[in-house]
């Protein structure tokens, strides 16, 4: 499957490629305005996905489960769960808890993302008892 548009169209005169409008819209589905996240955070967002799907483009799908639990770590789960319900709470916590009990994978490489670009709500990172080694 061919790939889509690049990452930032050419110097912008194209517009915002189709992998950063999709996000765009899935951070805007849960609540978390695309405007606060600044563009290197999504760019690496959507290179994580692509990352993970290899050749093929990562179903819109992917976007929305990426948008959730990356706004989850940005807004806390009070916030989170106003704009997205209980729900999506719960499911964002179980998945934060299994990334870093398995200490790899997409979830884990969202929520460090989140993490070293200092969107991570405190709270977060104290419930889930997040730690990332220094350097």
């Amino acid at each position: 499957m061919a790939r889509r548009g690049s990452s930032f169209g050419f110097m912008g005169r194209f517009g915002r490629s189709e992998d950063l409008r999709s996000l765009d819209g899935a951070l805007r589905a849960c609540d978390l305005h695309p405007a606060l996240v600044p563009e290197g955070v999504k760019l690496a967002l959507v290179n994580l996905l692509k990352d993970r799907h290899g050749d093929n483009d990562p179903p819109l799908q992917s976007y929305a489960a990426a948008a959730a639990l990356f706004a989850y770590c940005a807004l806390g789960a009070g916030a989170f769960a106003q704009a997205n319900g209980d729900t999506a709470v719960d499911d964002a916590m179980r998945r934060v808890d299994a990334a870093l009990a398995h200490g790899g994978g997409l979830d884990a490489d969202i929520v460090l993302l989140a993490h070293h670009a200092r969107m991570i709500q405190p709270e977060v990172v104290e419930r889930h008892g997040i730690e990332v080694g220094g350097g």
